[in-house]
């Protein structure tokens, strides 16, 4: 039985607080051969929404300096959840890879269980716009990130440790089905050892039909009260895609499962 991840999962103490900073190197691997060629930051900060209490996430993802010259990458995620129940309120994107420019915007109406969705590129400067409805737990990238982190573990073991989440993306809706392969020791270079819990994260095709055709990866989370992912790994068509924790700052628990 595959438990759903909802809002109303995440526990009061949850795992994270005004002023959390997350540092990754994303690497690209192939054959024997690893070179990190780009970084991610994640930080939170409370900020007030239209007059309720809020958390915005600031995601940015950019090429290292060096590698600009082969793929110049420079994307700009913007979350703001409800401080209470971590539903996403809002989210704004700016991508830009290359040549490539693209933006969106989603706004949300928990009333009406609607999501607003605006969207172009740069060849086309008439916005695109598109309504999807929503069930609870519905959510952008981000969100789903951050409400994973809240999730009840102990209901998730109970289920035999497997579940599903709904990603919200411009114009559909795709299942993420994620499972819980247990408990491990896993080493990050440069940041150190960790006990984790170790997820694999399958994620629908577009007719949401078949998960073996769609994108796979592993994640690591640490195996305390703070749940940051240390580790991330998907295959591509040649090598694979990994990201790892470089640094952290205002975490809101001690990092209890670092072992050194």
């Amino acid at each position: 039985m595959a438990v759903q991840l909802r809002a109303q999962d995440a526990f009061d103490g949850r795992a994270f607080g005004d002023g959390e900073r997350l540092e990754y190197a994303v690497s690209y691997k192939v054959s024997f051969v690893m070179t990190d060629v780009a970084e991610v930051i994640i930080a939170t900060s409370s900020k007030d929404y239209k007059g309720q209490q809020a958390f915005q996430v600031d995601a940015l993802g950019k090429t290292y300096p060096f590698y600009r010259w082969f793929f110049d990458l420079n994307d700009q995620y913007v979350s703001i959840l409800d401080s209470v129940t971590l539903r996403p309120l809002e989210l704004q994107t700016e991508i830009r890879e290359g040549k490539y420019r693209y933006s969106s915007s989603f706004v949300y109406d928990w009333e009406q269980y609607v999501v607003n969705n605006t969207f172009r590129n740069h060849k086309n400067e008439n916005s695109n716009h598109k309504q999807l409805k929503l069930i609870d737990g519905s959510y952008d990238a981000l969100a789903l990130f951050f409400n994973l982190r809240g999730s009840d573990l102990s209901e998730l073991e109970k289920a035999g440790g497997a579940g599903t989440m709904n990603l919200v993306l411009e114009d559909t809706i795709r299942v993420i089905r994620y499972k819980l392969l247990g408990r491990e020791n896993k080493n990050v270079r440069g940041t150190g050892k960790f006990r984790t819990l170790k997820f694999r994260c399958q994620m629908a095709t577009s007719t949401g039909e078949s998960f073996e055709d769609g994108n796979e990866f592993t994640l690591w989370i640490t195996d305390d009260r703070n749940r940051i992912p240390v580790y991330v790994e998907s295959p591509i068509r040649v090598g694979s895609i990994r990201a790892r924790l470089l640094k952290y700052e205002n975490l809101k628990y001690p990092l209890d499962s670092k072992i050194n």
